[in-house]
Order: structure tokens, then C-alpha cells, then sequence
């Protein structure tokens, strides 16, 4: 990132003052190969046409104009029909340990989305049982992705929309009164719709135990709000406990009750109205998503007064943009892939653009034992909810697992794997990264070494391939913490560190550190691995995960 910031400044003060006006489609990136530079870009491409000569010859020009015009250009090199690969002195990516240790935790934060506000709505799953690893899986990436837009400048804000109306309330409270009856010894049949977990005897039985037998002689209407209210608060409670062991954070629990109760409802339905987005026919109330590229029309309020899900998630995002989100990203199960354009259409519907609507969709994760499928089912000795998941394995490893891949792929979970203390399980890995420099650090001050002062002077020493390639990739974390801002992906953050680890691990495997020929050299070594183990400190902070000391 800071090369890359570097490069475009030098770039931007020859288009000034040959008077040229910025190429939009100039692109400054890392070649692929690294014979080919530090960096490469097209400009002299892209440029073409406004200095009337080859692209070729617009390269040397620009060559002839940063090559040497500071000491951190090492070499310009002007390669096919105009490409400029650009090498940097060894000095200039010495500079990253200074960068590091001078801004220690912040290394990484921008100021990217400086007056962006941002929510994050993820889990939302249903208060009707608890949390599975599906509900994990997506705690952990809009969690994460919060963090990471909080360290790219962005004003985040996290939520949890809870469905607390509707039919599956209605259901909730009918299963807990079934159950109840039955232990009372009224014998009842099983409803058409109803939850049959073991969690909802327990349900049942506490209600019981609060009203007594008494209950059954109460209004059937108040029995059923009874259940559902105490199920409710009973199972989100287990819920909110379930995401603070897993270290997630929500800022506000948003009840889709309130949108009726506070008409937020009968706003939107009258704002669309307006617009001449909605009409009423056969009785029901009707959004004209037909408009936006839908294939038919959808019902809001169906002809019985009752809403859909589609009118109250209206209704939500219209009550979020009020409060002056100008970018609300949703974290949806992969399932609810052909929802999203009908939602990014009702976003445009309110006077928004599609893209202040943010999609993530997360896939299914395949729970494995030994790389044998683990039933999912609440029988002895298998694992069914987030809750049982994190128990055996920690929460570090499984954040660490659910954000070790793009989140609409399919993931397989295998808990002994994630328990392992070898270099094949992705979260040691990475934490053992900064336990084995924590080791050496430790073993410095049993010797009484203490690393000189950081000076240029000292870095110099850092000039050998293996200590340049690291550097260099110490110098890419703010550039992966940008890129997930911008692209949503918190994925970017644990690839980068699993690439990060392994460059460590073999630097380790390659480099006498404490025992180096000089002590010039040995403090440099440690002001190195000193760095990394601020990076991968950093960067597991963004997971959510610890970075241990010891291991």
C-alpha cells in the first residue's frame, strides 16, 4: 500500500506538470512475478493519447523522470508495449519496521471511509432455538467485517434484527403450550407446525413451574402470548450468551415488533404509495417491484391485514436509512441468493442507490470429525449448536476457521483439526507465528540482549532476499485491511496472516536469529520478527482472535 501510494504520487506530479490529466484506467499494482519489480503499471498506456506519441516512448519519458529522481527508485524498467516495472531500494522497505513500532497498534487503520456511517446487521436468526454453526459462520464474518471497516476509517455500527413478530412466533408459543399440556397429562396431538427440541420441554416446564396447573384455566389467547413471550426471552437470552462467549458484538437488538408498533410500517407503505410504487388489489396491498426488474409484483400486506416478511424487511431497511446509514450491509444465509435483487429494488424503491444495500451471503459449513460428517442432531456426543462447537474447540479456532475462506463457499469444519498443535491446523499456524517470535524475544532477555535502537543504519542489515520478502509483505497489511473494507471480504484479513505465518516460519527455518554473525545483525533480526509479531497481532485483533504468547 504505502509503495503503491509512493508510485501514484511520483506518477501524479508528472502528469501535472506535463499537463496531463489523470488516466482513470491506470492501474499501480505488484506484478506477479517479482523479477518483474516491486511494482508495475500501465500509465504510459493510458496516457497515449493525450502526449500524441507511442506508448513506448511515453514510458521512457516517465522512466527518464522518476528513475533516480529519488533514492528510494532503485530501477525503472520499461518492458513490452509500454509497461514500467519499478524496483525499490532495499532502504525503502527497511523503513517498514520504523513504520510498524512507531504506529504499533494502529499500524493498518486508514482513514478510507472517514464519514461513511455503516451498519452491519448479522445473525437475526429467529429467537425460536439456539444459535447452529450456521448462525456462527456468520457471527464471525459481520463481526469481523465491523472490525475491519472501524480500521478502514468507516463510522461502523453493528445490529441485530429480531424476528419477535409473525408466524413463527405464533408457532413458538403454540409448541410450548403443547408441551406444557402434555406435562400436565393432557394428551394432545402434535400440531401441523411446531418445535419438538428438547429445549422446548424445558421451556414449558419452567412456565409451569412460575403459573402452576392453574395456567390451563386461563383465555387460550393469553396462554399462547404466555409461552410465546417467556420462550422468546428465554431462548434469546441463551442466544446473547452464546455470542459473547464468541466474542461478538451487537449494538443494538432491533425488534421488528416496533416497526408495527411505532407505524414505520404504514410510513414506508405510504411513502411507495406516493411514489406510485404500491396499490391496493383483491384486498391485499402490493409493491410494483415489476418496475425494478422483478418478474411479477409482491404482496406486502396480504388480504386477511397480515404482513409479509418482504413488507416488514421493507420497512426495516427504510427505518435504517433514516438514522443516516448510508451503507447497510446484511449478512444473509446462501439461501436467500434470489432475494437480494428484490431487496436492492425495495432500497431503490425508497429514493436509495442499490449499492448503499451490501450483500453478504454465507454458505453452509460441513461439520466434520476426522473428516467423517458429523450429524447434525442433539443426540449424545454430537454437535448441533454454536454453543456445543465452541465448547469443544475454543473460540479462537472457530472464528478463526469460519473467516479462513470467502464466506460464500462451502466450508468444511473439522473439530479434531482445529484442535491439533500442528502446523496443518490454519489457527496454530497463524497464533504460532507470534508465539514462536514471543519465544525468541523471551530467550533474548535470558541473554541480555537488547535490540538496538531502530535507526536506518541498523535496518541496513535487513538487505538479504529472505529478510526483503518479508519486509515487503510486512508492508501489504494496510493495503489487505483496505481491501477488505472496500470489498466486504473478511477473508482478505485471515489469507493474508496464513501468508504472513508461513513467510515467518521459513525465515525462522532459514536464519540464525540470536545467534547471527554480529550483534548489528541479531538486533535487526529481532526489530524484524518484532514487527511481524505486531502485524499478526494486529490483524488477529480484526479476527477477533487472540494472539497468544505461548503456545
Amino acid at each position: 500500500m504505502r509503495a503503491q501510494n509512493y508510485l501514484k504520487s511520483l506518477l501524479e506530479k508528472f502528469v501535472a506538470d506535463n499537463g496531463y490529466t489523470w488516466p482513470e484506467k491506470t492501474t499501480i499494482e505488484p506484478p506477479k512475478d517479482e523479477k518483474f519489480g516491486d511494482m508495475a503499471t500501465n500509465i504510459a498506456m493510458m496516457l497515449t493519447k493525450q502526449a500524441g506519441k507511442p506508448p513506448r516512448e511515453v514510458a521512457a519519458d516517465i522512466a527518464a523522470a522518476i528513475d533516480g529522481a529519488t533514492p528510494d527508485i532503485a530501477k525503472v524498467e520499461i518492458a513490452g508495449p509500454g509497461f514500467l516495472n519499478i524496483f525499490f531500494s532495499p532502504a525503502f522497505w527497511q523503513q517498514t519496521v520504523t513504520d510498524i513500532a512507531a504506529a504499533a497498534d494502529s499500524f493498518g487503520m486508514s482513514e478510507m471511509g472517514k464519514g461513511t456511517k455503516v451498519q452491519v446487521e448479522y445473525v437475526s436468526a429467529n429467537p425460536t432455538g439456539p444459535l447452529h454453526i450456521g448462525h456462527g459462520r456468520g457471527a464471525a464474518v459481520g463481526d469481523c467485517l465491523t472490525r475491519i471497516l472501524r480500521a478502514a476509517g468507516y463510522d461502523a455500527h453493528t445490529e441485530y434484527y429480531l424476528n419477535d413478530a409473525g408466524r413463527q412466533m405464533r408457532i413458538l408459543g403454540n409448541s410450548v403450550w403443547v408441551r406444557l399440556q402434555r406435562l400436565i397429562g393432557i394428551d394432545v396431538p402434535d400440531p401441523e407446525d411446531f418445535y419438538k427440541g428438547d429445549y422446548i420441554i424445558d421451556i414449558a416446564q419452567h412456565v409451569l413451574d412460575q403459573h402452576g396447573e392453574a395456567i390451563k384455566d386461563k383465555p387460550e389467547d393469553e396462554i399462547l402470548d404466555i409461552c410465546r413471550e417467556y420462550a422468546m426471552n428465554t431462548i434469546l437470552d441463551g442466544i446473547k450468551e452464546d455470542l459473547a462467549a464468541f466474542n461478538v458484538e451487537h449494538q443494538v437488538w432491533f425488534s421488528e415488533k416496533s416497526l408495527v408498533e411505532t407505524g414505520a410500517v404504514d410510513k414506508t407503505f405510504k411513502r411507495l404509495a406516493d411514489k406510485g410504487l404500491a396499490y391496493e388489489q383483491d384486498g391485499a396491498f402490493w409493491f410494483k417491484s415489476t418496475e425494478f426488474g422483478d418478474d411479477k409484483d409482491r404482496v406486502l400486506r396480504k388480504s386477511d391485514g397480515s404482513l409479509t416478511y418482504f413488507a416488514s424487511d421493507i420497512a426495516y431497511h427504510d427505518n435504517k436509512f433514516d438514522r443516516g446509514f448510508d451503507l447497510c450491509v446484511d449478512i444473509w444465509g446462501a439461501d436467500h441468493h434470489g432475494y437480494v435483487p428484490r431487496m436492492k429494488a425495495a432500497v431503490e424503491a425508497l429514493g436509495r442507490s442499490r449499492d448503499s444495500l451490501g450483500v453478504i451471503l454465507v454458505q453452509l459449513v460441513n461439520l466434520l470429525r476426522d473428516g467423517e460428517q458429523v450429524a447434525m442432531s442433539t443426540r449424545a456426543g454430537e454437535f448441533e449448536t454454536l454453543a456445543d462447537v465452541v465448547k469443544e474447540t475454543g473460540a479462537d479456532a472457530a472464528r478463526f476457521m469460519f473467516l479462513s475462506r470467502k464466506s460464500d463457499s462451502h466450508l468444511d469444519f473439522d473439530l479434531e483439526l482445529v484442535k491439533q498443535k500442528t502446523m496443518d491446523n490454519p489457527v496454530y499456524y497463524v497464533q504460532y507465528a507470534h508465539a514462536r517470535i514471543c519465544s525468541v524475544m523471551r530467550k533474548a532477555a535470558e541473554r541480555d540482549i537488547t535490540p538496538a535502537e531502530l535507526s536506518a543504519d541498523l535496518l541496513a542489515h535487513l538487505d538479504t532476499a529472505e529478510d526483503l520478502r518479508l519486509l515487503k509483505l510486512l508492508a501489504q497489511y494496510p493495503g489487505a485491511v483496505e481491501s477488505g473494507a472496500r470489498n466486504l471480504s473478511p477473508h482478505f484479513i485471515s489469507t493474508y496472516l496464513q501468508e504472513l505465518a508461513g513467510a515467518l516460519h521459513r525465515y525462522y527455518h532459514a536464519n540464525t536469529i540470536l545467534g547471527a554473525d554480529t550483534p548489528e545483525v541479531i538486533s535487526a533480526r529481532l526489530r524484524l520478527l518484532m514487527a511481524v509479531a505486531q502485524v499478526v497481532r494486529n490483524g488477529l485483533g480484526l479476527l477477533g482472535v487472540s494472539a497468544p504468547e505461548s503456545m
